[in-house]
């Protein structure tokens, strides 16, 4: 592809790059040379699994590869155990060495659900960072100054705040910034969280006398509740690794417009073919339901199989017809970090009531259904996760999804 075709492809979903004439000239160079760039991102397994949160980059990685670009897919075994102090008010935890391998392992498993295997490079940044003696480190830290760390957000906040900063959290992005020299990336991704980080690469590869890397920033993912970030402190998130119909069911309970953010930086559709998809749902030639379900079908089917992504359709359509439930109805999404969710302000929320004692009233006189269930008890709380389908009458459904 000419680099103007690449550019196209790189572009979608990415909030900014530094510097873009940059990568221009990068792919410029690897075409007339026939060698590919060097594209590197750094994940921290500092928790076993990893959601669709974190897939926005490794999909963005995906693309590169199908360029014919080189990925590095960095595993932070050693800054794991440093903790990211990126958006954090406190000093984070730091996890044992056997937390974060164990952590690693299933990473390796999880990505080459989205990577080609045979263009990936997983790498560990141990290996070259626990060569770092203490000259060395010394030396990485006068490279940068106490001043020029304060800059940083949320360092400043925390400091005209009094609240403690440990010196090992100056030290991460100093670090992160330093496998960008032992990897010699033309290219690092990140979070918009990351930039920070990724322009310290930049910075510390021309201290080492390299070509700076340019940096893609890509937007942080929105969670089912469709304003926080992914997460699953939040619960608000889609695991790669779960259940096929509870990776469907959590996509259809997303909202219209979070829908086509996550068609642009998760799917695979052509951007002709999402131009013409918005196109339809604006006019009405297209319904938001077919759409969504679309959508469920090709994220199942990325980490279980598209066969399984085409039962998860058939299970959920089922599931509503025989019940004989609407599929298209008002839905309210809760999080269980805030406390149980009681019965009757879920039915308030969702716009059946217009009262939690009204909702209680319709739950005493036996109108109100739980998953085709009655309910009897006033009090009754939602206390797990999942979706569920509340009803009053013949003809009033609502979904209820709890993170």
């Amino acid at each position: 592809m000419s680099v103007a075709e690449q550019m196209a492809v790189i572009k979608r979903g990415t909030v900014e790059i530094l510097i873009e004439k940059e990568l221009e000239e990068k792919l410029a160079k690897s075409l007339a040379s026939g060698t590919p760039l060097k594209i590197k991102a750094g994940f921290d397994p500092t928790a076993p699994d990893l959601h669709l949160g974190h897939t926005v980059l490794i999909h963005k990685l995906r693309q590169f590869q199908q360029l014919g670009h080189e990925v590095n897919f960095l595993i932070g075994d050693f800054t794991g155990m440093i903790g990211d102090p990126t958006g954090k008010s406190e000093t984070r935890k730091v996890l044992t060495r056997d937390d974060v391998l164990r952590n690693a392992e299933t990473y390796k498993e999880q990505v080459f659900k989205i990577l080609d295997p045979a263009k990936t490079k997983v790498v560990f940044n141990s290996d070259w960072l626990n060569k770092l003696d203490a000259g060395g480190m010394i030396g990485l830290a006068s490279k940068y100054t106490v001043a020029r760390m304060l800059e940083r957000d949320d360092f400043h906040k925390r400091f005209t705040s009094q609240q403690p900063i440990s010196i090992h959290e100056f030290l991460y992005p100093l670090i992160q910034g330093y496998d960008s020299v032992a990897l010699k990336s033309d290219v690092e991704l990140g979070g918009t969280d990351q930039k920070f980080n990724l322009l310290m690469g930049r910075e510390l590869q021309r201290e080492w006398g390299q070509p700076p890397q340019c940096i893609l920033t890509m937007p942080l993912l929105e969670g089912l509740d469709g304003v926080n970030k992914m997460s699953k402190s939040l619960g608000n998130y889609i695991g790669i690794n779960e259940p096929a119909d509870e990776i469907f069911g959590k996509v259809m309970s997303i909202s219209d417009e979070l829908m086509l953010r996550y068609y642009e930086l998760l799917s695979d559709m052509p951007l002709s073919d999402l131009e013409q998809l918005k196109t339809g749902l604006k006019d009405g030639s297209v319904h938001p339901m077919e759409a969504k379900k679309a959508l469920g079908r090709e994220i199942v089917g990325r980490f279980h199989g598209s066969a399984a992504g085409d039962e998860a359709v058939e299970n959920f359509v089922k599931r509503f017809r025989d019940n004989e439930i609407p599929v298209d109805m008002p839905q309210a999404n809760f999080v269980l970090a805030d406390g149980p969710l009681l019965l009757a302000r879920a039915l308030t929320e969702a716009g059946l009531t217009k009262s939690n004692g009204e909702g209680r009233r319709a739950i005493d006189q036996g109108g109100v259904k739980l998953n085709s269930e009655k309910v009897s008890d006033t009090n009754l709380e939602l206390t797990a996760a999942g979706e569920y389908i509340v009803q009053i009458g013949k003809r009033r459904f609502a979904r209820i999804v709890v993170s």
